[in-house]
Parts: C-alpha cells; structure tokens; sequence
C-alpha cells in the first residue's frame, strides 16, 4: 500500500483480508495483536472493552471501530450477556486486475491516514446501510463462486463511500448543534494547508481532508479566520516564497512551481498584488537590507 497518498495519484482498490462473524462470552479476551491491514469492527449485541495503541476505546451495540494499519490492539467482552461481532479486514492495493469504479476511496483513505488517532469510531444506527453492507458482505465471502469475489468488491467500494457520507453528516450536524468545536477542525486544515501548499490543492481536496462539504467548511473558514481557504493558501504560498527569495539564490521560476504556482507570470502577478512590489524587486530589497546590516 502506498505510504505516500499526496503524492501518488493512482487509484487504489479495497481487497478483503478476512470476513468473519463471532460471538464470545464474557470469559473471552484478546492477546495483543497487529497487523498490515485496516481492520473493521461492527458491534451487533453486547459491549466489549478495547485498547487500541495504548487508548481506551469501549464499544456499545451499533458502534464501528476502524483499526489503522500496524497499531497494536487489543479487546475483551464486558458484558455479562457476551457479545457478538462482525470483524472485517481489508487493505487497498493498486491493481489494474480489478474493474473500475466511479466510487472514490481516496478521500477516505487520505482522511484515515493522515489523521493522528489510530483509529476512527464510528456510531450508527441498527438498520444503517453501512451495517447492511457489511452483513452483505460476510455473506458473499463466505460463497465460493468467482462471481462472489466480484460481488465483494463492489461492495466494499460502496461501504467506504457510505462510511465518508456518514462521517460528514455526523460531524456536520455535531458542529450545527455546538456539541463539537468546529475551530479545532477548521486548525486542522489550516495545518493541512501549511503542509501542502507546494501541491495543486483546492478547496475540494482541503474540505475533504476534514470530511466536510466545500460549502460548509469555506463559510465556516472564513468566519472563523476572516480570510477565505483560496486566499489564505495564496498567503502561505507568498510567505514561502518570500523566505526563499530572501535567503536563497534560486531563479523565481524554480520558486514560484516549488511553492505551488502554475507559472513564473502567475506567480508575479499574485505576488505583486499581495506585496506591492516584483519578487524581482523584493529580493533586490532584501539583500540590500542584509547588506546594511552587516556593515
């Protein structure tokens, strides 16, 4: 699996690892475990108690638990009545052996992995399609036909998207009713942007990244910050390139594509207008300043 989802643009397709449904009583508990894969947990009855990279996690009846690759984990049964569970493990390979899909996971991936818990939680209700999916699922895999495997495939495409949707609706209607703080979101994008600026970003790939729609999350920016997502990436942009004008000796064309412009022209022109002068200009200026002050 790709380690670097920024800068690789190939699709990706979700293969199932293991599909299997389990019922342990209250006696049951679980050795310390990792593995290569993501794996997902789906509580149908009963509680359990995880730990997942040293943090607690209990899990209720219709709670999913996404466990991030390599992340040691661990659970065991709490309630006294046992519990029962779907486990499905999957990875994404880059495969031209499978068919193409209109569904993108990328955005979930990108999501999952870059987020710093190792883990996603996850809580829907008892007649969600993400639960009919995964019982789907689990009755496909356990089928023999080639068709089968085909039949898996296009439904974990359509799980990962239902899991982006959800996620999206439920932190959008958390933020409505002030149940979450939005700004501590909207500083994670702001990080996003910081870090990323030197790529071809939109607005689409930074709402995305925080799993919000692209009209929610700009009018939630601008009101928060008083700059919009589009004109705050120029202004990360500038402030990069004006360091390296200052302090290095590369040509303005080697800049303006290393801070994430199309074109030397375009990246005058903005620069101009957001500093008043040429960066031609500007680093004459810069120098001279460094020149003063040294003598």
């Amino acid at each position: 699996m790709p380690t670097d989802m920024f800068s690789k643009k190939q699709t990706l397709f979700p293969i199932i690892v293991k599909a299997i449904e389990r019922y342990h009583d209250c006696t049951w508990s679980m050795y310390k475990d990792s593995h290569d894969h993501f794996e997902m947990v789906y509580i149908k009855r009963g509680e359990t108690a995880f730990e997942v990279s040293g943090t607690q996690v209990p899990l209720s009846p219709n709670s999913i638990l996404i466990i991030k690759p390599n992340q040691i984990h661990t659970f065991s049964v709490t309630s006294t009545a046992g519990c029962e569970f779907l486990v499905l493990r999957f990875r994404f390979d880059a495969s031209e052996a499978q068919p193409a899909s209109k569904i993108d996971v990328n955005d979930f991936l990108e999501f999952i992995q870059c987020d710093d818990a190792p883990y996603m939680h996850i809580k829907v209700s008892k007649k969600n399609d993400i639960v009919h999916i995964m019982n789907r699922i689990m009755r496909e895999n356990a089928k023999k036909p080639s068709w089968s495997n085909q039949m898996c495939y296009l439904l974990i495409m359509e799980l990962f998207i239902l899991i982006s949707r959800n996620v999206k609706q439920s932190r959008e209607l958390a933020f409505k009713n002030r149940s979450v703080k939005l700004k501590e979101l909207l500083n994670i994008s702001k990080e996003y942007i910081e870090k990323n600026y030197s790529r071809e970003i939109t607005l689409s790939d930074i709402a995305s990244y925080v799993f919000l729609s692209e009209s929610y999350f700009a009018h939630s920016f601008k009101s928060a910050f008083d700059i919009s997502p589009k004109h705050y990436l120029l202004a990360v942009r500038i402030d990069a390139a004006k360091d390296l004008l200052a302090h290095t000796d590369q040509k303005i064309i080697d800049i303006a594509k290393e801070v994430g412009f199309s074109s030397q022209q375009r990246f005058n022109d903005i620069f101009k207008k957001h500093e008043g002068i040429t960066p031609l200009k500007f680093r004459k200026i810069e120098k001279q300043r460094k020149l003063n002050i040294e003598q």
